[in-house]
């Protein structure tokens, strides 16, 4: 079989336009619509990384590899609905592998910082940080439970896609998460002491 039979052969199984090439307008239509949807939500994902997380520059990293992964199969989601919960899947499952990696575990935080420039969008008497420091006390996948049903507001079922888990452990793992985040919770951040 003459090799240009098979080009021609491969290319007509995988829906590759002729030649071997994509038509041009497919990747600016893709590169529009990505674009496009990055400039809508980069900064929530962001902001669910984060939380996920428990460090900026991780979910930064975490976040960029998530939007890398769905760029390269852009062309593959048919629910473009479902975006977000692709993204939220991918910061999940990379935020779950960089918690096994050697060097995770030898890594330290300090508490010298760099200089930058805070920003906060208001005055809060330092409560979002102390209930943040709590938070962030949680194990690992109790934390992604908690920010992805309380803060991304997701259903029990969503969470457990998104994490890729049962609802029922959804169910557990954030029944004891809320009962550790009661347990530590200061007596000046507890809801109910605002009321007196």
């Amino acid at each position: 079989m003459p090799a240009g039979a098979r080009t021609r052969a491969g290319e007509e199984m995988n829906g590759v336009a002729t030649e071997g090439r994509r038509a041009p307008t497919d990747g600016a239509r893709r590169d529009a619509e990505f674009t496009e949807y990055l400039a809508a939500r980069q900064a929530a994902l962001l902001r669910t990384a984060y939380l996920v997380c428990g460090d900026r520059h991780q979910a930064e990293d975490v976040l960029q590899t998530a939007l890398a992964k769905l760029y390269l199969s852009w062309d593959k989601v048919r629910d473009r609905g479902a975006l977000d919960a692709y993204v939220r899947r991918i910061v999940v499952n990379e935020t779950t592998s960089a918690w096994r990696r050697p060097w995770h575990r030898r890594e330290r935080a300090t508490d010298a910082l760099p200089e930058t420039a805070a920003h906060h969008d208001a005055y809060d008497e330092g409560r979002s940080a102390a209930l943040w420091a709590v938070v962030r006390s949680l194990p690992p996948k109790a934390r992604a439970v908690v920010v992805l049903r309380y803060y991304e507001q997701l259903t029990e079922a969503e969470t457990a896609q998104a994490l890729g888990v049962s609802t029922g452990t959804v169910k557990s793992q954030c029944n004891r998460a809320m009962a550790l985040l009661r347990e530590r919770t200061p007596a000046h951040l507890h809801p109910r002491e605002e009321e007196r």
